[in-house]
């Protein structure tokens, strides 16, 4: 369901969550029309190896098509041992020039807060991917936590994508939510997203906001106690949205810390299991509820995951 991301966009508050929307489109209608898919996932026996199936990812992408590549990087412990591999690869001189081709943009950030800041995606990606990394792609495009205004901050981002043409891969996570539910970037539950949402801005919560420095915590991040205490003062989390997602070419998820994020196995399984409606409110309420379900709407996507996601 490939669609260019437009420049321009309308403003929609939603229980203060504010969504930039796709101008001219109908959500109810393009709800509507989605196909839902099954969602059956490559099980892998180590979290290496699925950073070499992402790497493998990117490669054939790079073979299929010419120029530049564009994709949402994702963060925390997800894709670090992707990001080990291309820092290597980086190190080692790019000798295939895969690294030189990519357009890279952040997917989601805590905010208000210091770039500098060990709880902030940039950091952990120049802790893993390394400087030679960022000296030789085409761009590296971060969302700036500590902007005036975010909402004008949200909106430069994501209208640099249209320039590019939309991404080519959006690598995904899953986010363990309260009842089983789960979010998608930073896509809450309850806050209204909708298929045509590029993007928002989110007030934070409890339950994403411990998940955060927990999972970087595990993943090794470098912080302080200076540092989680601003993190823990952000109020606010910028997020690509449905409209994002599904409007990549390709999506690649991978699962890989169950172990020290036990409702994963929960979330994870609900997303796989859950009757998708074909009443188009009813959808629209399920979605909502439950953001890990919009990878079901997408005939490209790929989900990789740990064994003891469904042990």
């Amino acid at each position: 369901m490939f669609k260019p991301v437009p420049v321009n966009s309308l403003r929609r508050v939603v229980k203060g969550n504010v969504w930039l929307e796709r101008a001219g489109a109908n959500p109810e209608l393009e709800l509507a029309r989605l196909t839902v898919h099954e969602l059956h996932p490559d099980i892998i026996e180590t979290e290496a190896l699925i950073g070499r199936s992402m790497l493998a990812e990117l490669e054939a992408a790079t073979r299929a098509k010419e120029g530049p590549l564009v994709i949402a990087l994702l963060g925390g412990r997800g894709a670090q041992a992707l990001h080990r591999l291309l820092g290597e690869r980086a190190r080692a001189g790019d000798p295939d020039g895969l690294i030189g081709r990519l357009h890279v943009f952040t997917q989601d950030a805590l905010a208000p807060m210091r770039m500098e800041n060990g709880f902030s995606f940039v950091r952990d990606f120049e802790r893993l991917l390394g400087a030679e990394f960022f000296r030789r792609v085409m761009s590296f495009t971060t969302m700036r936590t500590n902007a005036p205004d975010l909402e004008v901050e949200l909106a430069r981002h994501v209208q640099k994508l249209e320039p590019l043409g939309g991404l080519d891969i959006f690598f995904l996570g899953l986010g363990p939510e309260p009842g089983g539910s789960s979010h998608l970037a930073y896509i809450k539950p309850n806050s209204g997203a909708t298929v045509i949402d590029m993007a928002g801005v989110i007030p934070i919560s409890a339950s994403i906001l411990q998940h955060h420095i927990t999972k970087f915590r595990a993943g090794g991040s470098m912080v302080s106690a200076d540092d989680e205490a601003e993190c823990r003062r952000a109020t606010h989390i910028l997020t690509l949205g449905p409209a994002a997602i599904l409007g990549a070419r390709r999506v690649v998820q991978s699962v890989v810390d169950a172990e020290t994020a036990p409702g994963k196995r929960e979330s994870y399984l609900r997303v796989m299991e859950t009757q998708i409606a074909s009443d188009v409110a009813t959808r629209a309420r399920q979605v909502d509820a439950n953001p890990g379900l919009w990878i079901r709407f997408h005939a490209n996507a790929r989900s990789l995951i740990l064994p003891n996601v469904l042990s």
